[in-house]
């Protein structure tokens, strides 16, 4: 398909983090971008804002005529997501038009580009946002795709003067078999997505298949330990082709020295918390020297690299009360996430708030949840966010909480765990989680700052 003829653009589901940073990227080519979500969020508010209508009525009337025929000038996106019987859906497709996934799309877009493709079940959406902005803060450039919001730049969507793309590889629904990276970076190949997968080896080949796309000449780049092989390994204190060492909390801060055959950068400081984040850190020095970016210019890059939004993001920080809200949804992302508060704060009661993202998921990781979660002093289980998914029968939160080996434990409704912050005024409280729990941050921000 050639996106040269395309001027208007609708999207299945645009309120989703990577179909939103789509519409932003047709938005910017000039194309006419209109799209369809479920839920007003705070994501699609933005893009309204922006000059892109959303409309949240899954009705054909709300279908601009110009949408409803099939075009070489028009551009049908939808996101796995998004339910089979969508009646938008379904009538576009009656109409004879082709509806591309947007996976597919962006495998169009970065085809004739160099691409540093970031995969793995967590840690891609951190190590993909670091990439780009030590691209973009050392001058080097680039165009990115994030699968989150950079709190650098406040937004998912890059653009650069030159031909390199930065692209957060999703494995879910084997999206990431779209791409044809130049560099491919994985983090991690913990079982997830069983749904979609069925059991952990397939989803291992997945990423074998991944890695088996990039070009001739090109480079992998694969956390040490994985079940399949790259071009370079690197981890977090453990000798291999490039790893950081010497790792170190100074007032809350972390430093780092990063150790490769060619390179060695010391009192490397990180401008975001966390063990695993060092560990991401060691991926983005890799994937910069690879492309000649000056030492100087990595280490200052990574000093002023403020995150994700929702990935370990500071809401309030101040002598005597901390919180942080997290979008860890897998055992091992909470685990990292949780150690890394461990290590931060080892004398402070910590308080984690938690919200289970899928029946599926919950029902496959019990026994992880359940082990990781009993590193909290108190916990709050908020009901399981179902997303795309049904219920499953005896799959509840209150399920969870008995498995869990912790005296201080509950399952709270939203108003039920504002009452109990406000009344025990916890010195460090975490949120946790994918689904809508984010919600939950402005009022809990209020009654933390004793504003409520």
């Amino acid at each position: 398909m050639n996106l040269d003829h395309i001027k208007r653009v609708y999207l299945l589901g645009i309120g989703g983090i990577g179909m939103s940073g789509l519409a932003r990227y047709f938005k910017h080519l000039g194309c006419d971008v209109q799209g369809y979500d479920k839920t007003e969020t705070e994501l699609t508010q933005t893009l309204v804002a922006e000059g892109i209508p959303v409309t949240y009525v899954d009705d054909v009337s709300n279908l601009s005529p110009e949408f409803r025929v099939p075009s070489e000038e028009t551009l049908l996106i939808f996101t796995p997501a998004i339910p089979k019987d969508l009646t938008l859906k379904n009538f576009l497709l009656e109409q004879g038009c082709h509806l591309y996934k947007r996976s597919e799309v962006l495998g169009i877009i970065s085809a004739s580009r160099f691409t540093i493709g970031v995969a793995g079940t967590h840690g891609k959406t951190t190590t993909s946002t670091m990439i780009a902005h030590v691209l973009k803060d050392s001058g080097y450039d680039c165009s990115a795709f994030l699968g989150g919001i950079s709190a650098n730049y406040n937004t998912n969507v890059l653009y650069g003067d030159n031909n390199v793309v930065v692209v957060e590889a999703d494995e879910y629904d084997r999206s990431f078999l779209t791409l044809h990276p130049n560099i491919a970076v994985v983090t991690s190949a913990d079982a997830d997505h069983l749904d979609i997968y069925g059991d952990e080896r397939h989803l291992i080949e997945s990423f074998e298949l991944f890695l088996d796309r990039v070009v001739d000449g090109g480079t992998s780049i694969v956390k040490k330990g994985l079940p399949f092989t790259g071009t370079i390994t690197y981890a977090n204190e453990s000798v291999c082709d490039a790893y950081a060492q010497n790792i170190r909390v100074t007032d809350g801060e972390f430093y780092f020295d990063y150790v490769s055959a060619d390179l060695q950068l010391e009192d490397i400081h990180l401008g975001i918390p966390g063990l695993h984040n060092v560990e991401n850190a060691v991926a983005a020095i890799t994937v910069a020297k690879l492309l000649g970016i000056a030492s100087d210019k990595i280490r200052r890059a990574l000093t002023s690299f403020h995150g994700v939004k929702r990935r370990f993001e500071y809401i309030v920080r101040e002598e005597g009360r901390v919180y942080i809200d997290d979008y860890a949804h897998h055992p091992e992302e909470l685990r990292a996430f949780l150690s890394s508060m461990r290590k931060l704060y080892p004398s402070k009661k910590l308080t984690v708030v938690f919200q289970p993202h899928l029946f599926s998921r919950t029902r496959d990781f019990v026994d992880g949840f359940a082990e990781v979660l009993g590193m909290a002093d108190t916990l709050y289980l908020m009901d399981i966010y179902p997303a795309r998914e049904l219920p499953i029968e005896g799959v509840t939160s209150a399920w969870l909480l008995d498995k869990i080996e912790l005296a201080d434990k509950r399952v709270v409704t939203p108003q039920e765990l504002l009452s109990v912050v406000k009344e025990t005024q916890p010195e460090l409280i975490v949120t946790v989680g994918a689904g809508d729990i984010d919600r939950m941050v402005k009022p809990l921000k209020e009654i933390v700052l004793g504003h409520a």
